[in-house]
């Protein structure tokens, strides 16, 4: 990866925002482009445009060597994803294509929304994709229309984000709001918001073509563990627990374990490798305590 290549960051919110602060450091220029974009600082270059809007991206600036795709939906419903990433990415190909743009890499953060999983079963980056939730079908139809427009695509597929300003458990923990379920297991995966953004950074310095790789962290943990470790971290009560009706259809949608085997294949190192290290850093910050 040439440092003095330029980035284009498409919906750059928080993620994208830290994965340009990095390259920039690096010596790369980077525009962010998203709709408000006086939200963005520092060494990241505005672009006010909206990817459901086509018109917006009529005059994208410079030649861009790279392309991250980090856009998020306004609102957990179908048309809201389907504008965000179906219409989003198409938008922005057909932009790049009219342009003659041709980036040598375009990284889309996906989701593991797209596996269907729901019976604890390891799933990797070859395990069946059939979701029949519309996160997942959106998602998953936004990666196959970029793999299918631009060759060597790079599809990160990240569990659920957490960091300092991520921090819906603690919050429910520390409400009384917080609910798990114990019987059967229920797994969920998870990533630190640094880690994903230092492995969109490791994949995109790759070389050869793209792929399909799994963002999580070492360990699937059970729900109810990761609720009473946090618990006792913060020092208030532990989670109720419930059935599996009262939990309703969300709290079931999601029951796998991701397998994060082939990203440490590529050579990448977490800082975080567990939800202990990275819930604890941000508790210690929260505290005021100094990094150990």
């Amino acid at each position: 990866m040439i440092d003095s290549a330029n980035l284009l960051i498409a919906g750059c919110g928080e993620l994208g925002a830290r994965i340009g602060s990095i390259l920039s450091a690096g010596g790369m220029r980077v525009w962010g482009l998203r709709r408000r974009s006086e939200r963005l600082h520092g060494s990241i270059e505005p672009i006010a445009a909206d990817l459901s809007q086509p018109d917006t991206l009529a005059d994208l600036p410079a030649r861009f060597d790279l392309v991250v795709y980090t856009a998020a939906a306004e609102r957990f419903d179908d048309p809201a994803y389907r504008r965000a990433y179906v219409d989003g990415m198409r938008h922005l190909l057909d932009a790049l294509e009219r342009q003659q743009q041709r980036p040598e890499k375009l990284l889309f953060t996906s989701s593991s929304s797209v596996y269907a999983q729901s019976d604890g079963v390891w799933v990797n980056e070859e395990s069946p994709t059939l979701p029949t939730h519309f996160a997942g079908l959106r998602l998953l139809e936004a990666e196959d229309l970029l793999v299918r427009r631009f060759a060597g695509a790079i599809v990160l597929r990240l569990a659920g984000i957490y960091g300092p300003t991520r921090t819906r458990l603690i919050r429910q923990l520390e409400s009384g709001e917080a609910r798990c379920i114990e019987r059967p297991p229920v797994y969920t995966n998870r990533i630190h918001l640094d880690d994903a953004a230092r492995l969109a950074v490791h994949l995109l310095g790759m070389t050869g073509s793209g792929g399909v790789y799994l963002g999580v962290d070492h360990e699937p943990a059970e729900q109810c563990r990761v609720l009473r470790w946090l618990a006792k971290q913060l020092g208030v009560v532990p989670p109720q627990v419930v059935d599996e009706a009262a939990a309703g259809e969300r709290g079931l949608r999601s029951n796998k374990r991701c397998s994060n085997r082939k990203v440490l294949a590529t050579g990448f190192r977490f800082q975080f490798p567990t939800y202990r290290e990275g819930y604890g850093a941000i508790i210690r910050e929260m505290r005021g305590e100094h990094p150990s």
